[in-house]
């Protein structure tokens, strides 16, 4: 009894050469690479691209349709194929066909589009991920792409235009910085880039942090007067430590060390050290005794609280933000150091130097922040 034949197996996602049952003038079935996942594991069926009487020529009609050079009927001029006599020619031609095809799938990744990578990685974040995303990140990560409209049709390699170019403010460049690095993670996981080019994209625009107006000496006075109330305690606390409010919801408050450990939004500005000023110390005690959280409401029901509040002591309308404009203001008034002061606000350095070299303890840092004076009559 003849021994079968054994043929070499095809590379994953090549395709398959099939040899069908029964007696047939054409036995082997060609089948293109399935794709359309029906189940986990399970793809649905795909139909043939032609049928012949031999597996060599099923291969050499496989790799010419993966080269783009199969038209129907290619596989008739196959006929008279003899593996005896032209088996050397016929592999030169294939191997031809493979490389083609093969350059075709080279080019493919190579000009992958922005926007096709972004939506395989929106789908891959969002969509197919069992954690969950707030509709706030969703929504960010949206205006961020929209944002590098400039991009979607080009391919995904040079970055650094989009942000030079970019009219937004800094808020929005992070925001397009922070998906690009995001968006390149993605791709590494799914080899779609050989590398990733958004390590060495900068934002070479200064800070503009949102605007806003710093309480004045006087409005400060008058809050000191009112340190009692629990809305202007906190908003005391945000004056004399300088993060964002919505850094306040998970803030670690270390009252043996005292110092604050928290911060939100930038690499520069996440899990930063801002020493707890004695000032404030007693309001951050008293704050922490009888709740888990510094900031115990959500950001808007406490900004609408605080606006409520200011009208009742006679202030103007400030928003949560300007605490963090006033603290920004008192450091600059005391003198203290400018590093530390970017360091404190979590700003990001321009300098290299400071960027890399520039590490301060919690120590050196207390010495600069208690620089900020608070009247003797309202010391707590």
């Amino acid at each position: 009894m003849a021994r079968k034949k054994k043929y070499p197996k095809l590379p994953n996602g090549y395709g398959s050469i099939k040899k069908l049952s029964g007696k047939r003038r054409n036995p082997y079935g060609i089948y293109p690479p399935a794709t359309d996942l029906i189940a986990p594991g399970q793809y649905a069926p795909v139909k043939a691209i032609c049928y012949v009487d031999d597996y060599m020529k099923g291969f050499a009609v496989l790799t010419a349709w993966h080269a783009g050079t199969y038209y129907p009927g290619f596989e008739r001029t196959l006929n008279g194929f003899d593996q005896s006599r032209t088996l050397n020619s016929a592999m030169d031609n294939i191997l031809l066909d493979y490389l083609q095809s093969a350059r075709v799938e080279q080019n493919k990744e190579k000009t992958a589009t922005f926007a096709e990578v972004y939506e395989g990685f929106y789908r891959d974040k969002y969509e197919d991920s069992k954690k969950t995303y707030s509709k706030a990140s969703m929504n960010s990560t949206r205006a961020a792409f929209k944002n590098c409209a400039e991009l979607h049709d080009k391919p995904f390699a040079d970055l650094q235009n989009v942000i030079d170019n970019c009219p937004k403010k800094h808020s929005s460049l992070e925001l397009i910085l922070s998906l690009f690095h995001q968006m390149y993670a993605y791709s590494e996981k799914f080899e779609l880039c050989e590398k990733d080019y958004s390590v060495h994209v900068k934002i070479k625009k200064a800070e503009d942090d949102e605007h806003g107006i710093p309480f004045s000496e006087d409005e400060l006075a008058i809050l000191w007067q009112h340190k009692e109330d629990p809305v202007v305690e906190f908003l005391l606390i945000m004056c004399y430590s300088g993060y964002r409010i919505k850094a306040y919801e998970a803030i670690e408050v270390n009252l043996k060390e005292k110092y604050f450990r928290g911060g939100v939004k930038t690499d520069a500005g996440k899990d930063r050290i801002v020493p707890i000023h004695s000032g404030i110390y007693s309001l951050v005690k008293r704050r922490t005794k009888n709740q888990d959280v510094i900031l115990d409401v959500t950001p808007g029901t406490f900004r609408n609280r605080m606006y409520e509040t200011l009208e009742r002591i006679g202030i103007q309308r400030h928003t949560p933000h300007d605490a963090r404009h006033t603290f920004s203001m008192l450091c600059e008034k005391y003198q203290v150091n400018e590093n530390d002061r970017k360091r404190m606000l979590g700003h990001a350095f321009q300098d290299i130097t400071n960027k890399i070299y520039g590490h301060r303890t919690v120590e050196e840092l207390r010495r600069e922040i208690e620089k900020i004076e608070i009247p003797v009559k309202n010391s707590t």
